[in-house]
Protein backbone atom coordinates (compact mmCIF):
# COMPACT_ATOMS: atom_id res chain seq x y z
CA UNK A 1 0.00 0.00 0.00
CA UNK A 2 2.83 2.34 1.04
CA UNK A 3 4.38 1.79 -2.68
CA UNK A 4 1.06 2.57 -3.97
CA UNK A 5 0.53 5.63 -2.72
CA UNK A 6 3.88 6.35 -3.44
CA UNK A 7 3.07 5.62 -7.11
CA UNK A 8 -0.24 8.13 -6.64
CA UNK A 9 1.95 10.79 -5.28
CA UNK A 10 4.44 10.55 -8.08
CA UNK A 11 1.78 10.77 -11.25
CA UNK A 12 0.03 13.26 -9.21
CA UNK A 13 2.99 15.98 -9.18
CA UNK A 14 4.09 15.13 -13.00
CA UNK A 15 0.08 15.77 -13.74
CA UNK A 16 0.33 19.07 -11.89
CA UNK A 17 3.68 20.15 -13.32
CA UNK A 18 2.18 19.22 -17.23
CA UNK A 19 -1.27 21.30 -16.07
CA UNK A 20 1.17 24.37 -14.80
CA UNK A 21 3.86 23.89 -18.13
CA UNK A 22 0.66 23.84 -20.54
CA UNK A 23 -0.83 27.44 -18.40
CA UNK A 24 2.55 28.81 -18.59
CA UNK A 25 2.59 28.11 -22.18
CA UNK A 26 -0.91 29.08 -23.48
CA UNK A 27 -0.10 32.29 -21.22
CA UNK A 28 2.62 32.81 -23.01
CA UNK A 29 1.32 32.43 -26.39
CA UNK A 30 -2.03 34.33 -25.19
CA UNK A 31 0.57 37.43 -24.06
CA UNK A 32 2.64 37.14 -27.63
CA UNK A 33 -0.99 37.13 -29.64
CA UNK A 34 -1.80 40.18 -31.69
CA UNK A 35 -5.35 41.19 -31.23
CA UNK A 36 -7.99 43.63 -33.28
CA UNK A 37 -9.81 45.42 -31.10
CA UNK A 38 -11.74 47.91 -33.07
CA UNK A 39 -12.24 48.06 -36.88
CA UNK A 40 -15.39 49.76 -38.78
CA UNK A 41 -15.23 47.43 -41.41
CA UNK A 42 -13.87 43.91 -41.25
CA UNK A 43 -14.47 41.71 -44.58
CA UNK A 44 -12.35 39.65 -46.55
CA UNK A 45 -11.27 39.08 -50.51
CA UNK A 46 -9.32 36.57 -51.94
CA UNK A 47 -8.83 38.26 -55.08
CA UNK A 48 -6.79 40.80 -53.43
CA UNK A 49 -5.13 39.14 -50.42
CA UNK A 50 -6.44 35.95 -49.27
CA UNK A 51 -4.54 35.35 -46.02
CA UNK A 52 -5.50 38.82 -44.79
CA UNK A 53 -8.31 40.08 -42.75
CA UNK A 54 -9.10 43.44 -44.57
CA UNK A 55 -9.59 45.96 -41.89
CA UNK A 56 -10.81 49.82 -42.97
CA UNK A 57 -11.61 52.99 -40.69
CA UNK A 58 -10.17 53.75 -37.01
CA UNK A 59 -8.28 50.56 -36.85
CA UNK A 60 -6.65 49.49 -33.36
CA UNK A 61 -4.51 46.92 -32.27
CA UNK A 62 -2.86 45.46 -28.91
CA UNK A 63 -0.03 43.65 -28.38
CA UNK A 64 1.16 43.19 -25.10
CA UNK A 65 1.25 46.24 -23.92
CA UNK A 66 1.55 48.15 -27.55
CA UNK A 67 -1.20 49.65 -29.68
CA UNK A 68 -1.02 50.32 -33.33
CA UNK A 69 -3.58 52.56 -34.67
CA UNK A 70 -4.01 53.34 -38.61
CA UNK A 71 -6.90 54.05 -41.26
CA UNK A 72 -6.44 50.99 -42.91
CA UNK A 73 -5.04 47.18 -42.70
CA UNK A 74 -4.14 43.73 -43.54
CA UNK A 75 -4.55 41.04 -40.52
CA UNK A 76 -2.62 37.88 -40.59
CA UNK A 77 -3.89 35.68 -37.66
CA UNK A 78 -2.21 32.73 -38.74
CA UNK A 79 0.74 34.24 -39.16
CA UNK A 80 0.24 36.93 -35.85
CA UNK A 81 1.30 39.41 -38.37
CA UNK A 82 -0.47 42.94 -39.43
CA UNK A 83 0.60 45.60 -42.17
CA UNK A 84 -1.28 48.86 -41.34
CA UNK A 85 -1.91 52.11 -44.07
CA UNK A 86 -2.31 55.59 -43.68
CA UNK A 87 -2.04 58.02 -40.29
CA UNK A 88 0.02 54.92 -38.82
CA UNK A 89 0.59 55.16 -34.69
CA UNK A 90 2.62 53.42 -32.58
CA UNK A 91 1.84 53.88 -28.41
CA UNK A 92 4.57 52.11 -26.41
CA UNK A 93 3.42 53.33 -22.29
CA UNK A 94 2.86 56.89 -22.23
CA UNK A 95 6.16 57.63 -23.10
CA UNK A 96 7.16 55.96 -26.78
CA UNK A 97 4.86 57.23 -29.72
CA UNK A 98 6.00 56.40 -33.02
CA UNK A 99 4.34 57.63 -36.60
CA UNK A 100 4.38 56.61 -40.17
CA UNK A 101 2.58 56.02 -43.56
CA UNK A 102 2.83 52.20 -43.35
CA UNK A 103 3.69 49.57 -40.88
CA UNK A 104 4.59 45.71 -41.11
CA UNK A 105 4.42 44.13 -37.22
CA UNK A 106 5.76 40.63 -36.79
CA UNK A 107 3.90 39.50 -33.56
CA UNK A 108 6.10 36.58 -33.20
CA UNK A 109 9.69 38.39 -33.02
CA UNK A 110 7.72 41.59 -31.97
CA UNK A 111 9.59 43.96 -34.84
CA UNK A 112 8.39 46.87 -36.85
CA UNK A 113 8.65 48.16 -40.06
CA UNK A 114 7.81 51.31 -40.65
CA UNK A 115 8.05 53.35 -43.78
CA UNK A 116 7.53 57.06 -44.81
CA UNK A 117 7.16 60.19 -43.11
CA UNK A 118 8.41 58.37 -39.84
CA UNK A 119 8.81 60.08 -36.47
CA UNK A 120 9.70 58.18 -33.46
CA UNK A 121 8.79 60.93 -30.14
CA UNK A 122 9.92 59.66 -26.79
CA UNK A 123 9.60 63.03 -24.13
CA UNK A 124 12.21 65.67 -25.58
CA UNK A 125 13.60 63.25 -28.24
CA UNK A 126 12.10 62.95 -31.72
CA UNK A 127 13.73 60.80 -34.57
CA UNK A 128 12.77 61.75 -38.36
CA UNK A 129 13.36 58.92 -41.19
CA UNK A 130 11.67 57.48 -44.12
CA UNK A 131 12.58 53.69 -42.87
CA UNK A 132 12.57 52.86 -39.26
CA UNK A 133 12.95 49.63 -37.50
CA UNK A 134 11.85 49.34 -33.73
CA UNK A 135 12.65 45.94 -32.33
CA UNK A 136 10.24 46.32 -29.36
CA UNK A 137 11.92 43.41 -27.78
CA UNK A 138 15.42 44.98 -27.17
CA UNK A 139 13.54 48.33 -27.17
CA UNK A 140 15.24 49.88 -29.90
CA UNK A 141 14.56 51.97 -33.12
CA UNK A 142 16.74 51.54 -36.27
CA UNK A 143 17.46 53.38 -39.58
CA UNK A 144 19.32 52.88 -42.40
CA UNK A 145 18.78 55.25 -45.09
CA UNK A 146 19.41 58.34 -43.53
CA UNK A 147 17.56 59.63 -40.29
CA UNK A 148 17.65 62.53 -37.94
CA UNK A 149 17.53 62.68 -33.91
CA UNK A 150 16.63 65.75 -32.27
CA UNK A 151 16.29 67.04 -28.74
CA UNK A 152 15.87 70.16 -27.14
CA UNK A 153 19.80 71.10 -27.77
CA UNK A 154 21.01 69.61 -30.82
CA UNK A 155 19.74 68.07 -34.50
CA UNK A 156 21.43 65.01 -35.00
CA UNK A 157 21.81 63.21 -38.77
CA UNK A 158 23.33 60.15 -40.33
CA UNK A 159 22.67 57.79 -42.10
CA UNK A 160 22.55 54.41 -40.04
CA UNK A 161 21.39 55.62 -36.21
CA UNK A 162 19.41 53.84 -33.64
CA UNK A 163 18.02 55.32 -30.40
CA UNK A 164 17.16 53.41 -27.15
CA UNK A 165 14.12 55.00 -25.23
CA UNK A 166 15.25 52.94 -22.40
CA UNK A 167 19.20 53.97 -21.77
CA UNK A 168 18.41 57.38 -23.67
CA UNK A 169 21.64 56.51 -26.34
CA UNK A 170 21.76 57.13 -29.96
CA UNK A 171 23.92 55.82 -32.05
CA UNK A 172 25.02 56.89 -35.24
CA UNK A 173 27.32 55.73 -38.22
CA UNK A 174 28.20 57.00 -41.72
CA UNK A 175 27.94 61.03 -42.79
CA UNK A 176 27.48 61.90 -39.03
CA UNK A 177 26.33 65.78 -38.08
CA UNK A 178 25.29 67.16 -35.10
CA UNK A 179 24.16 70.27 -35.11
CA UNK A 180 24.03 72.55 -31.55
CA UNK A 181 23.50 76.54 -32.14
CA UNK A 182 27.28 77.45 -31.29
CA UNK A 183 29.04 74.72 -33.45
CA UNK A 184 28.83 71.71 -35.94
CA UNK A 185 30.40 68.40 -35.70
CA UNK A 186 30.99 66.08 -37.96
CA UNK A 187 31.39 62.09 -37.13
CA UNK A 188 32.28 58.56 -38.69
CA UNK A 189 31.10 57.70 -35.88
CA UNK A 190 29.28 58.93 -32.61
CA UNK A 191 27.01 57.96 -29.66
CA UNK A 192 25.11 60.76 -27.94
CA UNK A 193 23.41 60.66 -24.19
CA UNK A 194 20.17 62.53 -24.50
CA UNK A 195 20.07 62.83 -20.94
CA UNK A 196 23.61 64.19 -20.54
CA UNK A 197 23.56 65.41 -23.52
CA UNK A 198 27.42 64.25 -23.98
CA UNK A 199 27.88 63.36 -27.76
CA UNK A 200 30.86 60.35 -27.33
CA UNK A 201 33.63 60.23 -30.28
CA UNK A 202 34.32 56.78 -31.60
CA UNK A 203 35.84 57.25 -35.46
CA UNK A 204 37.56 60.73 -37.67
CA UNK A 205 35.18 63.71 -36.02
CA UNK A 206 35.84 67.37 -36.89
CA UNK A 207 34.16 70.04 -34.37
CA UNK A 208 33.85 73.29 -36.22
CA UNK A 209 32.69 76.92 -33.96
CA UNK A 210 33.64 80.78 -34.06
CA UNK A 211 36.61 79.82 -31.32
CA UNK A 212 38.00 77.42 -33.67
CA UNK A 213 38.03 73.56 -35.31
CA UNK A 214 38.80 70.49 -33.13
CA UNK A 215 39.59 67.28 -35.10
CA UNK A 216 39.66 64.06 -32.47
CA UNK A 217 38.38 60.05 -33.07
CA UNK A 218 38.06 59.18 -29.79
CA UNK A 219 36.98 61.18 -26.55
CA UNK A 220 33.47 62.96 -25.74
CA UNK A 221 32.33 66.47 -25.73
CA UNK A 222 29.43 67.74 -23.58
CA UNK A 223 27.35 69.75 -25.85
CA UNK A 224 25.67 71.49 -22.64
CA UNK A 225 28.47 72.74 -20.87
CA UNK A 226 31.12 72.74 -23.86
CA UNK A 227 33.67 70.77 -21.63
CA UNK A 228 34.86 68.13 -24.05
CA UNK A 229 37.55 65.04 -23.26
CA UNK A 230 39.61 64.47 -26.52
CA UNK A 231 42.43 61.59 -26.82
CA UNK A 232 44.46 60.00 -28.92
CA UNK A 233 46.74 62.90 -30.23
CA UNK A 234 43.51 65.04 -30.61
CA UNK A 235 44.30 68.69 -32.42
CA UNK A 236 42.13 71.66 -31.04
CA UNK A 237 42.93 75.22 -33.52
CA UNK A 238 42.38 78.22 -32.73
CA UNK A 239 43.28 81.19 -35.23
CA UNK A 240 47.12 80.94 -35.94
CA UNK A 241 47.45 78.06 -32.99
CA UNK A 242 47.30 74.18 -33.29
CA UNK A 243 47.11 72.55 -29.74
CA UNK A 244 48.00 68.30 -29.79
CA UNK A 245 48.28 66.10 -26.83
CA UNK A 246 47.71 62.45 -25.48
CA UNK A 247 44.47 63.84 -24.13
CA UNK A 248 43.23 67.03 -23.69
CA UNK A 249 40.43 68.65 -21.26
CA UNK A 250 39.09 71.87 -23.02
CA UNK A 251 36.60 74.24 -22.01
CA UNK A 252 35.32 76.17 -25.06
CA UNK A 253 33.54 78.51 -22.98
CA UNK A 254 36.50 79.82 -20.74
CA UNK A 255 38.91 78.60 -24.05
CA UNK A 256 41.37 76.76 -21.38
CA UNK A 257 42.80 73.48 -22.41
CA UNK A 258 44.60 70.67 -20.17
CA UNK A 259 46.87 68.79 -22.29
CA UNK A 260 48.02 65.41 -20.27
CA UNK A 261 51.16 63.72 -22.30
CA UNK A 262 53.29 64.67 -25.16
CA UNK A 263 51.67 68.33 -25.04
CA UNK A 264 52.41 70.31 -28.84
CA UNK A 265 51.20 73.72 -29.08
CA UNK A 266 52.48 75.39 -32.56
CA UNK A 267 52.14 79.52 -33.20
CA UNK A 268 52.51 79.62 -37.30
CA UNK A 269 52.28 83.04 -37.27
CA UNK A 270 55.37 83.54 -34.81
CA UNK A 271 56.71 80.52 -35.88
CA UNK A 272 57.46 78.91 -32.30
CA UNK A 273 56.32 75.56 -30.49
CA UNK A 274 56.20 74.88 -27.30
CA UNK A 275 56.75 71.03 -25.89
CA UNK A 276 55.82 69.12 -22.27
CA UNK A 277 54.84 66.34 -21.10
CA UNK A 278 52.48 68.18 -19.35
CA UNK A 279 50.57 71.78 -19.89
CA UNK A 280 48.09 73.88 -20.41
CA UNK A 281 46.92 77.04 -22.92
CA UNK A 282 44.31 79.47 -22.90
CA UNK A 283 43.22 80.20 -26.49
CA UNK A 284 41.42 83.72 -25.21
CA UNK A 285 44.17 84.87 -23.19
CA UNK A 286 46.76 83.08 -24.99
CA UNK A 287 48.60 81.76 -21.78
CA UNK A 288 50.54 78.77 -21.90
CA UNK A 289 52.07 76.63 -19.38
CA UNK A 290 54.49 73.56 -19.81
CA UNK A 291 56.84 71.24 -18.04
CA UNK A 292 58.16 68.00 -17.58
CA UNK A 293 60.68 67.42 -20.43
CA UNK A 294 59.32 70.66 -21.73
CA UNK A 295 61.26 72.29 -25.25
CA UNK A 296 60.83 75.45 -26.53
CA UNK A 297 61.42 76.08 -30.89
CA UNK A 298 61.89 78.86 -32.58
CA UNK A 299 61.89 78.51 -35.66
CA UNK A 300 61.50 82.34 -38.03
CA UNK A 301 65.07 82.38 -39.08
CA UNK A 302 67.29 80.14 -40.87
CA UNK A 303 68.31 78.03 -37.77
CA UNK A 304 65.88 76.58 -35.01
CA UNK A 305 66.18 77.41 -31.94
CA UNK A 306 65.83 74.55 -29.23
CA UNK A 307 65.50 75.35 -25.50
CA UNK A 308 64.80 73.23 -22.83
CA UNK A 309 63.45 74.10 -18.96
CA UNK A 310 61.83 72.51 -16.29
CA UNK A 311 59.42 74.99 -16.42
CA UNK A 312 58.05 77.10 -19.90
CA UNK A 313 55.62 79.58 -20.05
CA UNK A 314 54.49 81.96 -22.96
CA UNK A 315 51.94 85.11 -23.24
CA UNK A 316 50.90 87.43 -25.45
CA UNK A 317 52.25 91.19 -25.45
CA UNK A 318 51.13 93.95 -27.70
CA UNK A 319 48.55 91.55 -28.86
CA UNK A 320 50.59 89.60 -31.31
CA UNK A 321 53.87 88.96 -30.07
CA UNK A 322 54.59 86.23 -27.93
CA UNK A 323 56.97 86.70 -24.56
CA UNK A 324 58.15 83.12 -23.30
CA UNK A 325 59.83 82.76 -20.10
CA UNK A 326 61.98 79.19 -18.69
CA UNK A 327 62.66 78.28 -15.63
CA UNK A 328 65.17 76.42 -13.98
CA UNK A 329 67.97 74.33 -15.66
CA UNK A 330 67.73 76.32 -18.84
CA UNK A 331 70.08 74.76 -22.04
CA UNK A 332 69.51 75.84 -25.43
CA UNK A 333 71.24 74.88 -28.78
CA UNK A 334 71.19 76.81 -32.28
CA UNK A 335 74.02 75.74 -35.14
CA UNK A 336 75.47 79.54 -34.33
CA UNK A 337 74.85 79.85 -30.42
CA UNK A 338 74.54 77.73 -27.37
CA UNK A 339 73.56 78.60 -23.89
CA UNK A 340 72.80 77.95 -20.54
CA UNK A 341 71.24 79.49 -17.21
CA UNK A 342 69.33 79.27 -14.33
CA UNK A 343 66.31 81.54 -16.20
CA UNK A 344 65.40 82.73 -18.81
CA UNK A 345 63.14 85.23 -21.11
CA UNK A 346 62.98 85.68 -24.75
CA UNK A 347 61.01 87.94 -26.62
CA UNK A 348 59.49 87.31 -30.28
CA UNK A 349 58.58 90.99 -31.36
CA UNK A 350 62.47 91.79 -31.09
CA UNK A 351 64.30 88.41 -31.06
CA UNK A 352 65.87 89.20 -27.95
CA UNK A 353 67.34 86.38 -25.63
CA UNK A 354 67.63 87.66 -21.99
CA UNK A 355 69.34 84.97 -20.01
CA UNK A 356 69.89 85.58 -15.56
CA UNK A 357 72.02 83.51 -13.05
CA UNK A 358 75.16 81.85 -14.45
CA UNK A 359 74.62 82.49 -17.98
CA UNK A 360 77.00 81.03 -20.25
CA UNK A 361 77.14 81.66 -24.11
CA UNK A 362 79.31 80.06 -26.55
CA UNK A 363 79.84 80.39 -30.13
CA UNK A 364 82.18 78.32 -31.97
CA UNK A 365 85.63 79.04 -30.19
CA UNK A 366 84.15 81.80 -27.95
CA UNK A 367 82.58 81.29 -24.54
CA UNK A 368 80.93 84.66 -22.58
CA UNK A 369 79.36 84.56 -18.80
CA UNK A 370 78.71 87.30 -16.64
CA UNK A 371 75.33 88.49 -14.63
CA UNK A 372 73.27 88.59 -17.14
CA UNK A 373 73.55 88.17 -20.89
CA UNK A 374 71.17 89.52 -23.60
CA UNK A 375 71.18 87.98 -27.26
CA UNK A 376 70.21 90.21 -29.53
CA UNK A 377 68.90 88.62 -33.08
CA UNK A 378 68.88 90.02 -36.02
CA UNK A 379 67.34 88.37 -39.76
CA UNK A 380 68.69 84.76 -39.87
CA UNK A 381 71.83 85.31 -37.75
CA UNK A 382 72.78 86.38 -33.91
CA UNK A 383 73.51 90.42 -33.86
CA UNK A 384 75.11 91.14 -30.95
CA UNK A 385 75.30 89.53 -27.30
CA UNK A 386 75.07 92.27 -24.53
CA UNK A 387 76.89 90.88 -21.28
CA UNK A 388 75.97 93.52 -18.25
CA UNK A 389 77.73 93.10 -15.44
CA UNK A 390 81.27 90.85 -14.06
CA UNK A 391 81.54 90.21 -18.05
CA UNK A 392 84.02 87.38 -19.23
CA UNK A 393 84.66 86.11 -22.64
CA UNK A 394 86.86 82.71 -23.52
CA UNK A 395 88.44 81.84 -26.67
CA UNK A 396 89.92 78.79 -26.85
CA UNK A 397 93.12 79.27 -28.44
CA UNK A 398 94.25 75.41 -27.66
CA UNK A 399 93.89 72.92 -24.85
CA UNK A 400 96.47 75.07 -22.83
CA UNK A 401 96.07 78.83 -23.95
CA UNK A 402 93.00 80.90 -24.06
CA UNK A 403 92.50 84.21 -25.16
CA UNK A 404 90.63 86.53 -22.36
CA UNK A 405 89.01 89.57 -22.18
CA UNK A 406 86.63 90.99 -18.80
CA UNK A 407 85.05 93.95 -17.46
CA UNK A 408 82.23 95.37 -16.24
CA UNK A 409 80.21 95.67 -19.33
CA UNK A 410 80.75 93.55 -22.69
CA UNK A 411 79.33 93.31 -25.97
CA UNK A 412 80.22 90.54 -28.60
CA UNK A 413 79.13 91.68 -31.93
CA UNK A 414 78.61 88.72 -34.92
CA UNK A 415 78.91 88.75 -38.22
CA UNK A 416 77.50 85.75 -39.99
CA UNK A 417 78.17 82.91 -37.37
CA UNK A 418 81.42 83.92 -36.14
CA UNK A 419 82.24 87.11 -33.82
CA UNK A 420 83.76 89.59 -35.46
CA UNK A 421 84.02 92.41 -32.56
CA UNK A 422 84.33 92.65 -28.67
CA UNK A 423 83.43 96.04 -27.16
CA UNK A 424 84.62 96.07 -22.80
CA UNK A 425 83.17 99.14 -21.00
CA UNK A 426 84.94 99.66 -17.36
CA UNK A 427 87.80 97.95 -16.03
CA UNK A 428 88.74 96.39 -19.09
CA UNK A 429 91.34 93.70 -18.64
CA UNK A 430 92.48 91.19 -21.60
CA UNK A 431 95.22 88.30 -22.33
CA UNK A 432 96.10 87.78 -25.88
CA UNK A 433 98.53 84.94 -27.53
CA UNK A 434 99.45 86.94 -30.92
CA UNK A 435 100.73 84.93 -33.40
CA UNK A 436 104.01 84.28 -35.83
CA UNK A 437 102.77 83.93 -39.37
CA UNK A 438 103.92 80.61 -39.19
CA UNK A 439 101.28 80.60 -36.68
CA UNK A 440 103.86 79.81 -33.80
CA UNK A 441 102.51 81.95 -30.17
CA UNK A 442 105.10 85.10 -29.94
CA UNK A 443 103.91 85.20 -25.89
CA UNK A 444 100.91 86.20 -23.67
CA UNK A 445 99.94 90.15 -24.10
CA UNK A 446 98.47 91.25 -20.76
CA UNK A 447 96.29 94.57 -20.43
CA UNK A 448 94.31 96.66 -18.36
CA UNK A 449 92.46 99.83 -19.45
CA UNK A 450 89.11 101.99 -18.91
CA UNK A 451 88.17 100.51 -22.06
CA UNK A 452 88.84 97.95 -24.95
CA UNK A 453 87.86 96.70 -28.55
CA UNK A 454 88.81 93.76 -29.96
CA UNK A 455 88.42 92.91 -33.55
CA UNK A 456 88.46 89.38 -35.16
CA UNK A 457 88.74 87.81 -38.57
CA UNK A 458 88.08 84.18 -39.11
CA UNK A 459 88.25 84.15 -35.19
CA UNK A 460 91.91 85.47 -35.66
CA UNK A 461 92.62 88.90 -33.88
CA UNK A 462 93.06 91.47 -36.18
CA UNK A 463 93.37 95.01 -33.74
CA UNK A 464 93.35 95.63 -30.29
CA UNK A 465 92.19 99.18 -29.58
CA UNK A 466 92.65 100.20 -25.61
CA UNK A 467 91.28 104.07 -24.25
CA UNK A 468 91.61 106.36 -22.47
CA UNK A 469 94.97 105.24 -20.75
CA UNK A 470 96.27 102.07 -20.96
CA UNK A 471 99.02 99.52 -19.47
CA UNK A 472 100.19 96.30 -21.03
CA UNK A 473 103.18 93.66 -20.38
CA UNK A 474 104.26 91.15 -23.39
CA UNK A 475 105.54 87.80 -21.60
CA UNK A 476 107.70 85.37 -23.97
CA UNK A 477 106.11 81.76 -23.48
CA UNK A 478 109.01 80.35 -22.30
CA UNK A 479 109.11 82.73 -19.38
CA UNK A 480 105.26 81.97 -18.76
CA UNK A 481 104.11 80.88 -15.09
CA UNK A 482 100.95 78.98 -14.68
CA UNK A 483 99.21 81.44 -12.65
CA UNK A 484 100.03 83.95 -15.42
CA UNK A 485 98.05 82.55 -17.89
CA UNK A 486 94.55 83.63 -16.73
CA UNK A 487 92.24 86.21 -15.54
CA UNK A 488 90.92 86.25 -12.30
CA UNK A 489 87.20 84.60 -11.95
CA UNK A 490 88.57 82.50 -15.56
CA UNK A 491 86.14 79.29 -15.75
CA UNK A 492 85.83 77.07 -18.90
CA UNK A 493 82.83 75.78 -18.72
CA UNK A 494 82.73 73.55 -21.90
CA UNK A 495 81.47 70.46 -20.16
CA UNK A 496 78.10 72.39 -19.70
CA UNK A 497 77.94 73.28 -23.36
CA UNK A 498 74.96 71.85 -24.95
CA UNK A 499 76.20 69.46 -28.11
CA UNK A 500 73.36 69.18 -30.13
CA UNK A 501 69.59 69.59 -30.28
CA UNK A 502 69.14 66.50 -28.02
CA UNK A 503 71.65 67.65 -25.88
CA UNK A 504 69.49 70.35 -23.79
CA UNK A 505 67.71 67.86 -21.99
CA UNK A 506 70.47 66.27 -20.10
CA UNK A 507 71.08 67.34 -16.76
CA UNK A 508 75.06 68.61 -16.14
CA UNK A 509 75.36 70.67 -13.06
CA UNK A 510 78.20 73.05 -12.68
CA UNK A 511 81.20 71.94 -10.58
CA UNK A 512 81.30 73.15 -7.23
CA UNK A 513 84.24 75.25 -7.79
CA UNK A 514 83.26 76.61 -11.01
CA UNK A 515 81.73 79.41 -8.82
CA UNK A 516 83.15 83.37 -9.29
CA UNK A 517 84.03 85.02 -5.43
CA UNK A 518 82.54 88.18 -6.26
CA UNK A 519 83.74 90.80 -4.09
CA UNK A 520 81.63 93.51 -2.32
CA UNK A 521 82.89 97.50 -3.02
CA UNK A 522 80.33 98.45 -0.52
CA UNK A 523 82.08 95.89 2.50
CA UNK A 524 85.35 96.86 4.18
Amino acid sequence: MRKTGILFSLIAFHLLFFCAFAQMQDSTATRKKIYLEHSKTLSFDENINPDAQILVGDVRFRHDSSYMYCDSAYYYEASNSLEAFSNVRMEQGDTLFIYGNWLFYDGNIQLARLRENVRMENNQVTLFTDSLNYDRISNIGYYFDGGLIVDEDNELSSYYGQYSPDTKLAIFNDSVRLENPQFILYSDTLHYDTNTKIATILGPSVIESDSGTIHSSRGWYNTETNVSLLLDRSQVLSGDRLLMGDSIVYDRESGFSEVFGNMFLQDTAQMIILEGKYGYYNEKTEYAFATDSARFLEYSQGDTLYLHADTLLMETVDSTFREIKAYYGVRFYRIDLQGVCDSMQFNTRDSVLYLYTDPVVWNETYQLYGDTIVVHMNDSTVDYAHVIQFAFAVQEADSSYYNQVKGNDLKAYFNGKSVSRIDVSGNAESIYYPLEDDGAKIGLNETKSAYLSVWLEDNKLEKLKLWPEAEGTLTPIPDLRPDQKTLKDFYWFDYLRPKNKDDIYNVVKRKSGDAPKRSNKFVH
